[in-house]
Formats: structure tokens, C-alpha cells, sequence
């Protein structure tokens, strides 16, 4: 039985006509055009440090509960409306699996099924919802929620839950929480009325003022807007001789080749450059602020939106394959080859060369308190 279309009163489709009040505005474009042109021309030929993946060396942890019973958990959502829900969990017992409306696992609630401690069952005939989501009880053990990562929105394809993945000690990171994208400037009615059911009330945009005014995003109904433009450059310039201004400028330019070479490079300046590193900032404090839903993005959600993803998980405790395999899904979900793994890590080895290790560069180079730091943690890691 394929479910119908959402039915709620549709929002108030708001278009922020002037990004240049959020933003500080380049004194000179057409200068910077003219750099950002010569730039891109050169860049094919610069020579990068073979990247190598460093060391991680964990923030310290919010103290937290034992771990999950729950070793894997997962949902997929078919063409026809039904769901699969798989899960793995040795020591849970018996599985009561709950369809609910809500991330916190309330809401309009429909029976699924049982299961063992590994078990699949698939649930068929729910009634249209923004989304639905999947409430797991074991019969020792805490619940857990969880959802199809993608809320499947036709102008929007890369956008997706952040959540939904197990730490390194066994914890998870809430869904429903913070969300991934791609620009919103495409989005229509049925598509904002979902991101307002799910509570999303912040949207952070990672891109620069010719994005903004070229698309500017579409919010839904309640939801405040914030910029965190990587390339502002009142905030600071790159620093390295390879790493100059005139290639800051060309970031967005840079990160939209598929040439290794200048990927690479603009890899390393997110994480580097001040305005980056200032820009990141700004994005993850907002987001331990934030009480309730968020999303960040830039133009395709994969690149800027992507390192920011990896930063966050990797702060969460969240292991490094996993933190991969969520920043390569971009490849399933906005087109193939849009990322290559080792694009991230030239990051990642940026943050090795640059800080000596993850830590420092979440507590030096991005600046975040342990404040900011153990309110990351609250707000997205469950037991």
C-alpha cells in the first residue's frame, strides 16, 4: 500500500531577499573574480603533500551511561511506502519494534512487529506522516529511535539525518536532530511543510555571498537563519605558501573540479583558513545552542557540508569508517563520484600537519569550550 501525501496545512514559504544583511560583503567582487580565475588556471599544476591519515585522539567525553544493547540498527524506506527494519543486539532479548511519529519516540504510534536479538521486519499500510520513525525496546536494555536517514525530499536529494550511527563506546547518535543538505533555494510547499513538522527551526548556511544571492534558501514556517561563510575574509587569511588568499577566494570553484589536485587543496584550506575555521565555529556552537532541530548546508552538501558532518560525528566519538561511510553516502544520494575518500583525507591529515591531532584542532583551531563541547554531546548521544 503506497502512502498518500502529507496532509497538513502548508507553510508560509519564506525567501531571504537579502543575504547581505547577514553577511559581511566583499569590498571588491570583480577584483576577486579576476583572482579566483588566474587562481583556478594554476591550481591544476600545484604538487600537494601525499596525505596520510593521522592518529585520532578523542575529545574528552561527556560522562554517559553503559552502551547500547543495540550493535546495528537500521531503516529503509522502499518505493512502495514500507519500511525494513533490521537490528542487531546480542544481549537484548525479545525486540518490540513501534512506528512513531516523533524523534523522541511519542507521536501517533503503530504496532510493527517482534523480534529476537537479530531480527527484520517490515511495516506496510502506515498512513502518511512527515516521517516516520522506528522505536526499538528490548526486553533488557534501553529503547532506541531510529529512521531512513534520507526524509526523501525531491528538491533536495542530499538531504539527510545525521544521526543514526553507533560511537566507538557504544552509545548513538539521536536522529531527528540535526540534518545535512544541499542548497534549500529548490524546495517547494511539500518539502518545507516537512522540515516544519520535524521541528526544524535553524538553518546554517555554509556558502559564500554569490550563492546566497544567487539561490537563496527557502525556510520553513518558524525556522531562524544563520550564516557561516567559509570564505569571509574579514575573519582571517590562510596561512602556508601554498594556501594564499587569491585560492581562498576560489574555495567554492576548487571544490566543485573533480581533479584530485584541486580538491585536495581546497580540502585543506576548510580546514585551515581562519574564515573556515571561524565559520565551523560559528556552525557548531549554534548547533550545541540549538534546542531544536537543525540543518546545515552549502550548494551540494557534500563538500563544506560533508567536513562539517565528519567534525561533528568525530566529536561525538563516532570511529572513522563510519564517519567515511557517511560523508561517501553522498555518492548514493546526490550523484556518482560527487566525493572520493581521499578528499577527506586530505582534511583530516590538514588537521594532523596543522594541530598534531583532532583534539587540538576542535579546541584550538575551531576554539570550542568544553561547554560547547559537552552540550554536543548532551543533546545528540543516547544510551
Amino acid at each position: 500500500m503506497r502512502t498518500t501525501p502529507l496532509k497538513t496545512p502548508v507553510p508560509t514559504t519564506r525567501v531571504l531577499k537579502s543575504p547581505l544583511a547577514a553577511t559581511t560583503v566583499l569590498k571588491s567582487p570583480l577584483a576577486a573574480t579576476t583572482v579566483l580565475r588566474s587562481t583556478l588556471a594554476a591550481t591544476t599544476v600545484l604538487t600537494l603533500l601525499a596525505p596520510v591519515t593521522p592518529a585520532l585522539a578523542s575529545p574528552a567525553r561527556t560522562a554517559l551511561t553503559t552502551g547500547s544493547v543495540f550493535t546495528s540498527a537500521t531503516v529503509t524506506q522502499a518505493a512502495d511506502g514500507s519500511y525494513t527494519v533490521g537490528w542487531q543486539a546480542p544481549d537484548a532479548g525479545n525486540v518490540t519494534v513501534t512506528a512513531v511519529t516523533d524523534a523522541s519516540g511519542g507521536g501517533t504510534a503503530r504496532a510493527v512487529g517482534s523480534g529476537g536479538p537479530s531480527g527484520s521486519l517490515t511495516a506496510t499500510g502506515l498512513p502518511s506522516a512527515a516521517r516516520w520513525y522506528f522505536r526499538l525496546v528490548p526486553a533488557n536494555g534501553a529503547p532506541l529511535v531510529v529512521a531512513d536517514r534520507s526524509l526523501r525530499l525531491p528538491h533536495a536529494r542530499n538531504l539527510r539525518d545525521v544521526g543514526g550511527y553507533r560511537t566507538a563506546d557504544g552509545h548513538w547518535v539521536r536522529m531527528g536532530v540535526f540534518y545535512r543538505s544541499n542548497k534549500l533555494s529548490d524546495l517547494d510547499q511539500n518539502d518545507l511543510a516537512t522540515l516544519a513538522a520535524d521541528k526544524v527551526r535553524l538553518v546554517v548556511d555554509l556558502r559564500n555571498i554569490q550563492e546566497r544571492l544567487q539561490d537563496p534558501d527557502k525556510l520553513p514556517s518558524g525556522a531562524s537563519y544563520k550564516v557561516a561563510d567559509l570564505i569571509d575574509i574579514t575573519k582571517g587569511l590562510p596561512s602556508g605558501p601554498d594556501l594564499t588568499l587569491a585560492l581562498l577566494l576560489a574555495l567554492p570553484k576548487l571544490l566543485s573540479s573533480s581533479k584530485d589536485a584541486e580538491q585536495n587543496l581546497g580540502y585543506r584550506l576548510m580546514v585551515n583558513a581562519p574564515s573556515a575555521r571561524s565559520a565551523y565555529h560559528d556552525l557548531l556552537t549554534a548547533l550545541a545552542s540549538q534546542p531544536d532541530s537543525a540543518l546545515f548546508h552549502c550548494t551540494a552538501g557534500k563538500d563544506r557540508t560533508g567536513w562539517g558532518a565528519a567534525v561533528l560525528l568525530t566529536i561525538l566519538g563516532v570511529d572513522r569508517t563510519t564517519v567515511y561511510n557517511d560523508y561517501l553516502a553522498s555518492n548514493t544520494y546526490y550523484g556518482s563520484d560527487s566525493v572520493r575518500a581521499n578528499w577527506l583525507d586530505a582534511a583530516f591529515a590538514e588537521v594532523d600537519r596543522t594541530f598534531g591531532s583532532f583534539d587540538n584542532y576542535v579546541r584550538q583551531g575551531l576554539g570550542l569550550s568544553d561547554a560547547t563541547i559537552t552540550a554536543l554531546k548532551s543533546r545528540l548521544l543516547a544510551s
